[in-house]
């Protein structure tokens, strides 16, 4: 099977608050888990320290459930030949990444690449950097490794997106996006039902993204965001592996001071807008 092309993509921060938003509709609410807030265990705890580390950002991967969460890996790590029993995407934050089959040559995926791995497809996953990070979501679960001896075909084919083929728009229809710093991408499912897309906020960006969506999630990929919102008490920094979700109309303030773009990976089932 030819080697897959990779992608580049994206992550938010956040920090564990809770917040009922008296300007917004009755019922929405806001969850912010920022980095250094991430509890981490491992993606296979019988492996223990052999394991990558994991830890759920929302969800419950041993559960039947939609899930998304963070996976790190050490320089050097590599796979055995595997399968998954469901299908995964992949937002690499940080390191180098390789996810392909078996037999194909390394082609190392950096921060912003996006990658797909449909259910029952034989592949080995490895890593190079020397930190090596990744977002990590399931439509369902509970996400599972089995043996290559059971791999099937589900009728999906894999996606490789590198950071660098990634065709980004600016002011776009695909969500309102009004901003002049701001730049797009769609890398899954629909606008209208449930998908995911990356933004980009050009240094020195300053507004807002609005929803109101009844799932609404966001990872901080690259680069550092203030977020700020009703009833936040102070603007919060949220780094890569950060986490951000709401629920109803809700507006978020969003404010990148750096010299850098930030980056961030959004799963919503509506349309948001930013300005």
């Amino acid at each position: 099977m030819v080697s897959r092309r990779v992608i580049s993509i994206i992550i938010l921060a956040s920090t564990a608050t809770l917040v009922n938003a008296d300007n917004q509709d009755t019922g929405s609410l806001v969850n912010i888990t920022s980095a250094e807030e991430v509890e981490w265990g491992y993606l296979n705890p019988l492996r223990g320290v052999l394991s990558p580390g994991a830890a759920d950002l929302w969800g419950d991967r041993t559960s039947g459930n939609a899930t998304g969460m963070l996976v790190r890996f050490k320089k050097g790590f590599e796979s055995p030949p595997h399968i998954h029993n469901i299908t995964y995407r992949g937002v690499v934050i940080e390191g180098m990444m390789h996810n392909d089959d078996p037999s194909a040559a390394k082609m190392w995926m950096p921060p912003g690449s996006f990658w797909t791995q449909p259910a029952g497809e034989d592949h080995t996953t490895a890593a190079n950097g020397d930190t090596n990070l990744i977002y990590l979501e399931i439509d369902s679960g509970p996400y599972l490794v089995q043996p290559s001896d059971e791999q099937f075909d589900n009728g999906e084919r894999p996606l490789n997106l590198h950071a660098d083929n990634v065709v980004w728009l600016k002011k776009s229809d695909l969500h309102a996006i009004n901003a002049d710093n701001v730049q797009i991408t769609h890398v899954w499912g629909s606008t209208a039902d449930m998908g995911g897309s990356m933004i980009k906020l050009g240094a020195g960006f300053e507004g807002e993204l609005m929803t109101d969506a009844s799932e609404f999630r966001a990872v901080v990929i690259g680069g550092e965001v203030s977020y700020d919102a009703h009833d936040v008490e102070e603007p919060k920094i949220l780094k890569a592996g950060s986490y951000l979700e709401s629920t109803g109309r809700y507006t978020h303030h969003l404010a990148n001071s750096g010299d850098g773009e930030v980056t961030l990976y959004i799963r919503t089932n509506t349309r948001y807008s930013v300005q």
